[in-house]
């Protein structure tokens, strides 16, 4: 890696960019794209392709400080039961658009906490999902899932509806670094659960880590992770916790003077990465590690990695759909996003429509661009043999691109006449580089750069 003081010098620890999980990425969508683009984008999908489903559960028990996520929080089932019918309404008018033979390969419950809904609940919607469409042969089935709010009921409901992968929210086992972001979690209780998956059959478990977290600490997080460790994740995600409390009003909560400097974010991010290293996982992209045999570990190797909305992703789709409050979808024409507030999503459905409310229609070199961001925080590699096959009229658009990026990165990036590589020292650096492919990020914005 980079001595820090280098790392210091290119901007690491200042600057302020995008997690660049689409691009463009979301604040850069408009009004102008709305329902009627979503409508017919669906029509186009090619019949007998596979497509990928993410709903959005945006309900909670209790609302953690220190997500971003769209959440509100509730007491009683009522508002989850009838926001559920509301997305049975949106699937069965998606059912009616949906081109013949459709196949889903990737299936994913998000939140908020997808299992507050109850088993009732559960079966009633994955049996609306299931007449959607049938899963692929090599599909996967996901829910997010909060230990806290899990039980052996809502497990044999997911299993029975064909539960492939849990995704295990972890952030800190610590109970100083819980309390200031208002997140119990008892490592026995994540324990108990994954033991109770597995009973269930469900042997793929991901989880998420977070640093940057307010008095965290390079011993608590190692605590942290080797507890994780012992349950023996295939997956684990290390994400960098995002300080907004302008925008995400809950975060006022954590105080600002508890949080760690971006120089020692890094070292906390070393210090976990280090030891999922020393454990067997291979590195993914810039926040993920994997078991060799995982499939994220085989789509780094056979350069099929994709980068999305949940973060790293071996899904062979080209086309993801978003249900419920908030979600986005992609096409290849752009993407579309729901109202993202409920009341106003579930007018558009009541009202007999989609909630597609904003988005983004690709034009000039917008695929260019995503697809140099994607490979860069992916494999490191920007291919131009695989950038001009793809996109033949753009070699000069294509070599300006890289031109800019080495002028401002020469010690990091290595240009060839194949392409682009990222030196292995560089990469804390992949996120600030990947905006000189963005054309809508002309000075350094929002989250912060550092892992």
């Amino acid at each position: 890696m980079c001595q820090k003081s280098q790392l210091a010098k290119l901007g690491l620890f200042d600057a302020k960019v995008p997690r660049y999980t689409s691009y463009p990425t979301a604040p850069n969508f408009g009004a102008e794209i709305d329902s009627r683009h979503f409508t017919s984008w669906v029509g186009e999908i090619p019949p007998r392709s596979q497509i990928s489903l993410y709903l959005h559960i945006p309900f909670c028990r209790d609302l953690c400080w220190f997500c971003m996520c769209r959440t509100q929080g509730t007491r009683s089932d009522a508002p989850i039961a009838t926001y559920v019918a509301a997305l049975k309404r949106e699937i069965a008018l998606l059912k009616s658009h949906l081109p013949a033979g459709v196949t889903v390969s990737r299936l994913h419950l998000g939140g908020g906490t997808p299992t507050i809904l109850t088993p009732e609940m559960i079966r009633d919607l994955t049996a609306a999902l299931a007449d959607l469409a049938p899963m692929a042969a090599t599909g996967e089935f996901s829910v997010e899932i909060d230990p806290n709010a899990f039980d052996q009921p809502r497990c044999d409901a997911l299993v029975a509806a064909g539960l492939t992968r849990a995704s295990i929210g972890v952030q800190d086992f610590d109970p100083a670094v819980q309390q200031a972001i208002g997140r119990p979690l008892e490592f026995a209780r994540t324990q108990q659960v994954i033991d109770m998956l597995r009973q269930g059959g469900v042997q793929n478990i991901s989880t998420d880590l977070l640093f940057g977290l307010p008095y965290q600490t390079e011993d608590a997080i190692r605590k942290s992770t080797r507890q994780l460790l012992s349950c023996a994740p295939d997956r684990v995600a290390l994400y960098g916790y995002i300080h907004l409390p302008a925008m995400i009003r809950r975060q006022a909560m954590i105080p600002s003077e508890s949080l760690p400097t971006p120089q020692n974010r890094l070292k906390l991010f070393e210090a976990a990465s280090s030891l999922l290293l020393q454990a067997g996982y291979r590195a993914i992209g810039i926040d993920h590690f994997a078991h060799p045999a995982d499939g994220l570990s085989r789509a780094q190797q056979n350069r099929t990695l994709k980068r999305g909305f949940q973060g790293y992703s071996d899904d062979p789709a080209d086309v993801l759909i978003g249900l419920g409050t908030s979600a986005i979808s992609r096409f290849p024409q752009g993407y579309v996003q729901n109202a993202p507030s409920t009341a106003r999503y579930m007018s558009a459905i009541d009202g007999g429509g989609f909630a597609s409310l904003r988005g983004h229609a690709f034009q000039g070199e917008d695929t260019l661009r995503a697809r140099m961001i994607e490979a860069l925080l992916c494999d490191f590699h920007i291919s131009r043999g695989e950038m001009l096959s793809r996109f033949p009229q753009m070699a000069a658009a294509f070599d300006t691109l890289v031109a800019a990026a080495c002028a401002a990165y020469p010690d990091v990036l290595l240009p060839t006449p194949q392409g682009l590589t990222l030196t292995e020292s560089g990469r804390p650096l992949a996120r600030m580089i990947a905006r000189h492919f963005d054309a809508n990020e002309t000075t350094p914005t929002r989250h912060s750069s550092v892992a």
